[in-house]
């Protein structure tokens, strides 16, 4: 079934529901909706709803709320994607895939061998679209929120907020050249024994991943510095846009959201 991402304004009480602008175009135009037709809308923070239509045109959809839908789409661990920023559209990428198996939230940051060259004149309309592409990724996984892409931030703004995670894996290629160094396993092994078995409640996981020339020995060790645990995603070279998807992935099957736990 459709579903669409709403203000919470759009919501009139607790009996109706409006959709505007690109959704009232896309219901009507491309998904064809009449009166009786019935949707998933939600607030992206606290609200899902079943909606059947009452009124449609392009410009606007009001609909009745017929019932409130449970929360349950989002995955126990809340895990933070930083990408080092990558050329071409391959950060859309990330954001796509990466809202789809469940990330809750984009870090785009500047590393040293970064490739991509940023200009700050040029963010506000790449945040736009990089937006978009979330809430379109999560409408279409049927998530309850939409993950949110930050501001991008420069290396030292990034390893600041390290401590603000309850668990930080910073993924780094020589780690896991041979498959010898510590893999992401091993690291949440070691998290777990560190919390005494008892982890948080809904905890906060950052996924650190470099630019297409990797990340410098610099950068290991002062993200290591400041609280990461440097881990390997494989013997094999991934390339930075897989690196993130892979090590998501990896986190949420041990997490138990596909039956890993």
């Amino acid at each position: 079934m459709q579903r669409y991402f709403v203000s919470a304004e759009q919501f009139e009480g607790r009996d109706s529901v409006r959709l505007t602008e690109d959704d009232a175009f896309h219901a009507v135009r491309v998904m064809r909706m009449k009166e009786g037709e019935k949707f998933i809308v939600s607030d992206g923070a606290s609200r899902v709803a079943l909606a059947a239509v009452e009124e449609a045109s392009a410009a606007e959809v009001r609909a009745r709320i017929v019932e409130e839908l449970p929360m349950e789409s989002e995955p126990a661990w809340s895990v933070t994607i930083a990408q080092s920023l990558p050329k071409g559209d391959k950060m859309e990428l990330v954001i796509q895939k990466g809202t789809e198996i469940g990330a809750y939230r984009f870090a785009p940051f500047q590393s040293e061998r970064m490739i991509v060259q940023y200009d700050g004149k040029k963010e506000a309309k790449r945040l736009e679209r990089w937006g978009k592409i979330a809430k379109e990724a999560a409408e279409q996984a049927h998530r309850c929120i939409v993950p949110q892409v930050e501001a991008v931030r420069s290396w030292r703004e990034l390893t600041d907020s390290i401590s603000d995670f309850d668990l930080a894996l910073f993924c780094y290629e020589r780690e896991g050249d041979g498959a010898k160094g510590k893999g992401v396993k091993d690291a949440l092994l070691e998290w777990k024994r560190s919390c005494g078995g008892e982890l948080p409640d809904s905890p906060k996981l950052l996924l650190i991943v470099g630019p297409e020339g990797g990340f410098t020995e610099a950068e290991a060790k002062g993200a290591e510095a400041a609280g990461a645990i440097v881990v390997g995603l494989g013997k094999r070279i991934l390339r930075t846009e897989t690196a993130g998807i892979v090590g998501l992935t990896c986190l949420l099957y041990e997490a138990g959201e596909m039956g890993g736990a």
